[in-house]
């Protein structure tokens, strides 16, 4: 081999190696990848559910293939999970989560998954940990959530005001499904924090905005990926 077979014998190689992490585009590659948005926050249609949305909307431009839906708790009624001790024990009555909720999540499974809360005393919402705990059904007898891409956002009303904490709790629950934890591009690299500063308007934090819209391209870049295997 001469010096010049080996240069394109190389240059080949490391095209082919650079290709594996690249995200396929092909016109022939049309599966439909489904990235759900779920806003924790008992306000329906507020800051956290306009933060979600964006992320959801900056995934959907990163390919035609991307299909976005959002899931706004705001208002429903969602208990926490309760463990029975025997099979004798009546069933629960079905709340919002059981009818509204849980066919979303289940009927397909989503490819990708965007949970946002707003940080509550340092902590996430209790909607958000009720959504949290009924998400055991999925644990059995499959793990249906396990190596979906997962990423988090949190709103508070300080811009340090706990949302890293908030974000950290949801990562650590949901990796009890075997998740893949999924942070955002500079400026978000552990997830989405935005400050709501400007009476319920969430827009108007430009830093925050940012972060979540690049949330949303991050996971679904992993979507895309994970999908193709």
């Amino acid at each position: 081999m001469d010096r010049r077979d080996f240069l394109t014998a190389g240059l080949g190689a490391t095209a082919a190696f650079a290709s594996i992490g690249s995200v396929s585009t092909q016109a022939g590659d049309s599966k439909t990848v489904r990235i759900v948005g779920v806003s924790c926050s008992p306000r329906a249609g507020k800051t956290t559910a306009t933060a979600v949305n964006a992320a959801l909307a900056a995934a959907k431009e990163v390919d035609s293939r991307i299909k976005v839906e959002l899931i706004d708790l705001g208002g429903m009624t969602i208990s926490g999970w309760v463990s029975r001790a025997t099979t004798n024990e009546p069933e629960l009555p079905k709340d919002d989560f059981d009818k509204f909720v849980l066919p979303k999540l289940r009927d397909p499974v989503p490819d990708g998954l965007i949970i946002g809360s707003p940080s509550y005393f340092r902590t996430m919402s209790a909607l958000c940990k009720a959504f949290i705990d009924r998400l055991a059904v999925l644990r059995s007898p499959k793990l249906l959530l396990a190596d979906k891409p997962i990423g988090v956002l949190a709103v508070g009303a300080y811009r340090n005001g706990g949302q890293e904490l908030v974000i950290e709790q949801i990562q650590a629950a949901m990796l009890c499904h075997e998740v893949m934890i999924v942070g955002g591009k500079p400026g978000a690299h552990q997830g989405a924090t935005l400050w709501n500063a400007y009476n319920d308007d969430i827009t108007k934090d430009e830093f925050g905005m940012d972060s979540a819209k690049k949330l949303g391209i991050r996971l679904a870049e992993a979507a895309l990926r994970l999908a193709q295997k």
